[in-house]
């Protein structure tokens, strides 16, 4: 397939064969080693703050391993487990201000719980100053649009840069026991490079808070779409975990990820991918591939037996904030329908405007009414 900038590469979409690409050794995200043509794209390419990210996302083998391993401490779900009482708390104070609107009044739920209760995670985790908050969490969701001109990438590109720099010297000024905090220690006696360092906090926080506010707002809509599931929820006959994973299965936060690169020929089932060709994952489309759920796999259904997905990754890449991000979902979610057994859709059955991007998705707004007048 074509992607933006003229660029074609092979999309991958059915479970089976991505999971076994993601696992496979001969795929690298080594730009630099498995890239022969990455310099004919230039840093006004609108996916190029991704595909040339220099972290351990882009990393193959064992440097990927020893970077990876920087980051990996703070989330397990031990560490998740204990941050579950904070997050509650957070979202219970957002979920009370939406409770204070006036009887038929909207609100963007979107605006006013995933994307305040998830900016509020990431930058306490990475210990970001409330002055920057705002303006991090502006420039993150300008980034991921892929429909902007070159200028406009490039300036947001150093926006986000310029944030990214402000942090990690406020944090060489006041050290904390914080995620930044750790990159910014020395490990086997030498400090991050700076461009690994600028380039994870990018990665980590940009990951952390696009994917979970776009798995909250899709969950949260799906819920609405589906009133008769929203009861179940409300009345304890329904988890919260079930809906999170279907909402995974069926509408993942990240649609696509570029790009891997093919480390020698790979024959996939008949289909050859020379050496050196670029490959796009497509986390969008194996959760509805009718070979995996042969029952309705584009029907939103909590209850089926199986919500398998591929959501998060699979193999050496797999998210390492995968439990942080289910467990601010369901919280938002109990949260949310707690305090709100009626809210529902300002418009039943109304298509909702997506965002521009190649790389995310959810809807741009959720405009839901806490306290129905009919």
């Amino acid at each position: 397939m074509e992607l933006p900038g003229n660029l074609v590469a092979w999309a991958i979409t059915r479970h089976e064969l991505l999971r076994e690409l993601l696992g496979d050794p001969r795929v690298s995200r080594d730009f630099r080693a498995h890239w022969p043509d990455h310099d004919r794209v230039g840093h006004d390419w609108p996916l190029s703050a991704l595909v040339f990210l220099e972290s351990f996302l882009n990393r193959y083998g064992e440097e990927h391993r020893r970077l990876r391993r920087k980051v990996t401490p703070a989330f397990t779900p031990g560490r998740i487990r204990r941050m579950e009482d904070t997050v509650r708390e957070r979202a219970r104070a957002l979920v009370a201000d939406i409770a204070a609107a006036a009887p038929g009044r909207e609100v963007d739920l979107r605006a006013a719980l995933a994307r305040p209760l998830t900016m509020w995670v990431i930058c306490e985790l990475f210990g970001v100053p409330e002055d920057l908050r705002e303006r991090l969490g502006t420039v993150m969701d300008a980034v991921v649009d892929t429909t902007v001109e070159p200028e406009e990438v490039l300036a947001q590109q150093m926006e986000l840069l310029t944030c990214l720099e402000l942090l990690a010297e406020h944090k060489r000024a006041h050290p904390a026991e914080d995620l930044t905090g750790d990159l910014l220690l020395p490990s086997d006696g030498e400090p991050l490079p700076h461009a690994d360092l600028i380039g994870t906090l990018l990665l980590m926080i940009g990951a952390g808070y696009e994917t979970t506010v776009n798995l909250i707002a899709n969950a949260v809509h799906a819920l609405l779409a589906h009133p008769g599931y929203r009861d179940r929820l409300v009345a304890g006959s329904l988890a919260a975990e079930e809906v999170v994973e279907e909402s995974l299965r069926l509408d993942p936060p990240a649609k696509y990820v570029p790009l891997r690169y093919a480390v020698e020929d790979i024959d996939l089932e008949g289909v050859l991918i020379r050496k050196g060709e670029p490959i796009l994952v497509a986390f969008g489309a194996p959760g509805r591939d009718p070979d995996l759920n042969p029952d309705r796999p584009e029907a939103f259904d909590p209850d089926r037996a199986s919500k398998e997905h591929l959501a998060f990754g699979h193999g050496a890449h797999f998210c390492v904030g995968a439990h942080l991000g289910r467990m601010e979902a369901r919280v938002a979610l109990e949260e949310l329908f707690t305090a709100l057994p009626e809210l529902a859709l300002s418009e039943e059955g109304r298509e909702l405007d997506r965002i521009p991007s190649f790389l995310i998705n959810g809807p741009l707004r959720v405009p839901a009414v806490p306290h129905p007048t009919g």
